[in-house]
């Protein structure tokens, strides 16, 4: 491909609203151009990137068994309704109405289409076990699109199903996926980990997620460097130290009274108190509809939404507002506490406040209790429920937690038979007996890949790029593009490694060589070929490797051999 035939829209500067690194050099480097809010555009450079992604994961799926199919993004709400999700997703469902009035939607993920496809064309034990993906445009309307293409309102995503007659089978495809997903990773130039994960809205047994470190990430992983244990902090479980007011101040016999006036924050109780905040108690109201409900951690810990949403029971709850915590309470949201309450009858408290006494709000303004006994001074339910923080314990081998943050490139489930038997995708096993198809959901976003893989490979010029993914293998860069002896041989060259497999992009701008070589380091085309008067002095053309920057002069003659061992190194790497 030539330079003057092509849309490389490169950027001398970072563009101005733009903050991860990913969204600012795929900006400068002419890769993608945004639309709107969280929708963008693929220029040339960003679309070959997508289809080598997209090539990578073909393959490994197509090596694991799969079969690859289109599902529509535009969807009727009747699919949705059986399987109960209609109701269930928020504001991110994008929903609209045909000309007849019919609800529809567009489709955020497909587990609900296969299930319709499935209970109509699986009859048998003998269908099964079946492995269905498609490379798919998925809809989600983002509260906040941000970070690039990392977090956006369309995207591109890799999904597959497996359909098994029953849930050992399911292991078999689950356990299969996630080594085929490992090797996608690993093929992309991709440093991850797999996590546990908790199934959130896809339901299911049991879910794992893909993760690559990244200053740009959104999630956080606790990872434990002694023995493996590595879970997303919304599902990881920490081990603090101890903490507790010391035995010399908690009272004898019944909790004392303290006043705490206008101290509406644990900083505040703490100060006052002289004590630590790891000896308080922060008391934290919600409301499940119309029931309220006290959550509980240590008041030098914050609380994970998730995990209470989990102990709950997969109910959604809501922080209360200050006039509700006042109605059923009795108090301010700073007096607030567990003992003695009233207006509250289910209390759910963090697994670490188990042994201790604590301060605790007395539930009326500028009082405070101190020498509190959770379990023996107020009733409650326990569960995990506080985030996990770097240092803490890991929950199997005891050593220290640490605590990183990720971009999310995939993520698998054990569905189980859920959205079978919603809509109704039977089989008959050996017996004759009816049976639901046991399901699993497997996702992959080729963008999210390649932000990632710019995240993890760039330098202060640029992108870059691994091997497999990269848009181009060669850069070749002729610096005199009016002299003819340096454009024959810069074609030359082109042809050579063109006919010998490689993708060459030939910059043959009339540009200084400074501007042409700033432009190759930014869009990180592994192998760099310069074309210029080295050829008339010495009859050597310059090769560079753009990682590395090692620079070798070699004869024109030997570009393709030394390209070749170039290449193996870098696919190897």
């Amino acid at each position: 491909m030539r330079w003057t035939r092509s849309l490389i829209p490169t950027l001398r500067e970072d563009p101005a609203d733009a903050e991860a690194v990913s969204h600012k050099l795929m900006l400068r480097a002419g890769l993608v151009r945004q639309l709107a809010s969280g929708i963008y555009v693929y220029l040339p450079l960003g679309q070959r990137v997508i289809d080598r992604v997209n090539a990578v994961i073909r393959e490994e799926m197509n090596r694991l068994g799969g079969q690859e199919i289109t599902m529509p993004v535009l969807q009727p709400a009747e699919i949705w309704q059986q399987s109960g999700r209609w109701d269930k997703i928020g504001g991110e469902m994008f929903r609209l109405k045909d000309r007849n009035q019919r609800d529809m939607c567009l489709g955020m993920t497909h587990e609900e289409v296969v299930a319709w496809l499935a209970a109509r064309e699986i009859r048998s034990y003998r269908d099964l076990p079946q492995i269905w993906y498609q490379i798919q445009t998925k809809e989600r309307d983002e509260a906040r699109p941000r970070s690039g293409v990392l977090r956006t309102r369309e995207f591109l995503m890799k999904d597959s199903y497996t359909l098994d007659p029953d849930a050992a089978a399911l292991d078999v495809s689950y356990n299969a996926h996630k080594r085929a997903y490992c090797k996608i990773f690993e093929r992309c130039g991709l440093r991850y980990i797999v996590v546990d994960s908790d199934p959130g809205m896809m339901g299911g047994s049991g879910s794992h997620e893909f993760m690559a470190p990244s200053a740009a990430g959104e999630d956080e992983i606790a990872v434990c460097a002694g023995c493996g244990y590595a879970a997303n902090v919304e599902l990881a479980r920490g081990v603090p130290a101890p903490a507790g007011l010391p035995p010399a101040s908690i009272p004898e016999a019944e909790p004392r009274e303290v006043a705490t006036p206008n101290a509406r924050t644990i900083a505040e109780v703490s100060a006052q108190l002289k004590v630590d905040a790891a000896c308080t108690i922060k008391s934290l109201a919600f409301m499940v509809g119309d029931t309220p409900v006290l959550a509980l951690v240590r008041g030098d810990h914050n609380l994970h939404e998730r995990k209470l949403a989990r102990a709950l029971g997969g109910a959604e709850a809501r922080s209360a507002h200050p006039e509700e915590v006042l109605e059923h309470l009795g108090a301010s949201v700073g007096s607030v506490g567990p003992v003695d309450l009233k207006g509250i009858t289910r209390v759910i408290a963090d697994e670490s406040l188990r042994s201790g006494a604590y301060v605790v709000g007395a539930n009326r303004d500028g009082i405070h209790l101190v020498g509190v006994t959770p379990g023996k001074d107020f009733a409650c339910d326990w569960a995990d429920l506080q985030v996990t923080l770097p240092g803490e314990g890991c929950p199997k081998c005891g050593k220290p937690l640490a605590v990183e943050r990720v971009i999310e490139v995939g993520n698998i489930f054990k569905l189980g038979t859920r959205y079978a038997e919603s809509l109704g995708a039977t089989y008959l096993d050996e017996h004759g007996q009816q049976k639901p198809i046991v399901m699993g959901s497997y996702g992959i976003g080729p963008a999210r890949i390649a932000a990632a893989a710019v995240e993890q490979h760039h330098d202060a010029d640029g992108i870059i790029w691994p091997w497999a993914i990269a848009p181009f293998h060669v850069h070749l860069v002729p610096i005199a593009v009016k002299d003819a002896a340096q454009m024959a041989a810069a074609e030359a060259i082109e042809g050579v490694l063109a006919g010998a497999g490689f993708d060459v992009l030939m910059d043959d701008r009339d540009e200084r060589a400074g501007v042409k070589f700033k432009d190759a380091d930014l869009i990180g085309v592994p192998i760099r070929i310069t074309v210029g008067n080295a050829l008339a002095k010495e009859g050597v053309v310059e090769i560079r490797e753009r990682e590395t920057r090692a620079e070798r002069k070699v004869p024109r003659d030997e570009a393709l051999e030394t390209v070749r061992e170039i290449a193996k190194g870098l696919a190897m790497a």
